[in-house]
C-alpha cells in the first residue's frame, strides 16, 4: 500500500485514544465472466469520515441493531460473538448492522420468508427510505414485512480497528456476502457519489493509479479476494478472525500504514 499525504495527525497515539465505535460493512460479491466482482462506493468528498474513498458498503452500529426480537435465521448471536470475540449483544448488533447498512445502501437485502429469500426489494422501497432516516427500526422493518433476517448468507471475514491517532474510530467487522439470485445492487445512497462493481485487482489498480483512493483495509481485504476464482470459493474460506490496529507513522509531510 502506498503512503498517504499527513493532515493534522499526531506523531504519537493520544494517551487515551477516542474510543472505536462498533460498526459493520459486507463485501458483497458476485460471479463475473472473468471472476468475483465485489461492490464499491465512492463516499462523498464532505463526508465526515473517509470523505472521497471507495469502500465497501457500511457504518456504524445503530443501538437499535441489538434489538432481541428481530426474526433470526442461521448461526445465533453466540456464534457470532466467538468468531469475532465479542458480547452476543455486540455480536447480534453486528449482524443486523450489516443486513441494514447493506440494505440503506446498496438496496441489497439478506432477509427471507420461511426458506426463501428476497428476490425483488422494490416493494421495500419506502420502508429502505425510512431505515436511513432512522424513522424505522431493522426490527420493526422486519416484523411488518413478515421477514427473516437471514444470518446464513453472511460469513466473517475480517475485524479492523481505525489507528488510535485517528479523531473518529470505528471498530469495523467485515462479513462477506454474495448477491442473492434476482436482486440488484444500486447507489442510491446520499453517501455515495458513484457506485458499481468491479474485480478486486481492478480497483486495486485505479487505486494505484490515482484514480480512486482506498483504506488500508478496503486495500487488504481486496487483495485477499485476488485469489478467489468463485463467490463459492470465497464463502467457503474457513477464517480465523483477528482484530487488526494499524499504527501511522507520520513521517514529514507524508505518513505510513504500519501493520502489526
Amino acid at each position: 500500500m502506498p503512503k498517504q499525504s499527513v493532515l493534522s495527525l499526531p506523531t504519537e497515539p493520544p494517551e487515551q485514544p477516542v474510543v472505536a465505535k462498533d460498526a459493520a460493512t459486507v463485501l458483497l460479491l458476485r460471479d463475473a465472466g472473468d471472476g468475483v466482482e465485489v461492490f464499491l462506493q465512492r463516499r462523498v468528498t464532505a463526508m465526515a469520515f473517509a470523505g472521497g474513498m471507495t469502500v465497501f458498503p457500511g457504518g456504524g452500529v445503530d443501538k437499535r441493531d441489538a434489538d432481541a426480537s428481530v426474526s433470526w435465521a442461521g448461526p445465533p448471536p453466540a456464534r457470532w460473538a466467538e468468531w469475532f470475540g465479542c458480547s452476543e449483544p455486540v455480536a447480534r448488533a453486528l449482524v443486523c448492522a450489516a443486513v441494514r447498512e447493506t440494505f440503506e445502501e446498496s438496496g441489497v437485502l439478506l432477509a427471507g420468508s420461511g426458506s426463501s429469500i428476497v428476490t425483488d426489494t422494490s416493494p421495500y422501497a419506502a420502508a429502505r427510505e425510512q431505515l436511513v432516516s432512522r424513522e424505522l427500526s431493522l426490527a420493526d422493518f422486519l416484523a411488518g414485512e413478515g421477514l427473516t433476517l437471514r444470518a446464513d448468507l453472511l460469513r466473517p471475514w475480517a475485524n479492523w480497528v481505525t489507528p488510535e491517532q485517528e479523531p473518529r474510530r470505528y471498530d469495523a467487522r467485515f462479513f462477506l456476502a454474495a448477491l442473492p439470485e434476482g436482486q440488484h445492487a444500486d447507489g442510491r445512497t446520499t453517501e455515495a457519489e458513484s457506485s458499481g462493481w468491479s474485480r478486486p485487482a481492478d480497483a486495486i489498480a485505479d487505486a494505484e493509479a490515482g484514480r480512486s483512493t482506498l483504506m488500508p483495509p478496503t486495500w487488504f481485504l481486496l487483495d485477499e479476494l485476488t485469489s478467489c476464482a468463485s463467490v463459492a470459493e470465497a464463502l467457503a474460506q474457513e477464517r480465523s478472525v483477528r482484530k487488526v490496529t494499524p499504527r501511522l507513522v507520520v513521517d514529514g509531510d507524508v505518513v505510513r500504514v504500519e501493520l502489526p
